[in-house]
């Protein structure tokens, strides 16, 4: 009895579950196939960047998802380098890249921005 119960109550919790629509799932899906065209930018994304980039659960913004990021960029790339090397909400500071400079953090913020390879 006990068993059913909690079969119950497993199928009711993830029935309440808030659902992803389809248009953040897309872009979660076409966020993991973009990679910076410098090999080295590549390399800092994918050890730094893509782990929370790529995921719509961490409330971070998707690589490539333009609509997400203009509100960001809107405030100008000294504050969103600011965000970066500082912290901001659950990124923690220099977002895991501790020797990268802040021309690679701008490229991989406007890589990420959708508006440079």
């Amino acid at each position: 009895m006990i068993k059913l119960l909690l079969v119950a109550l497993t199928f009711t919790v993830v029935g309440c579950a808030p659902e992803q629509d389809s248009k953040t799932a897309a872009a979660e899906v076409a966020s993991r196939d973009l990679q910076p065209a410098d090999g080295q930018l590549a390399e800092i994304y994918n050890r730094s960047c893509r782990s929370c980039h790529t995921v719509a659960a961490t409330g971070s913004p998707l690589t490539g998802d333009a609509t997400a990021w203009q509100p960001r960029m809107d405030k100008g790339i000294d504050v969103l380098l600011d965000s970066v090397i500082n912290g901001f909400g659950g990124m923690p500071p220099f977002g895991l890249c501790m020797d990268c400079s802040a021309e690679e953090f701008e490229a991989l913020i406007l890589f990420m921005a959708g508006e440079q390879g």
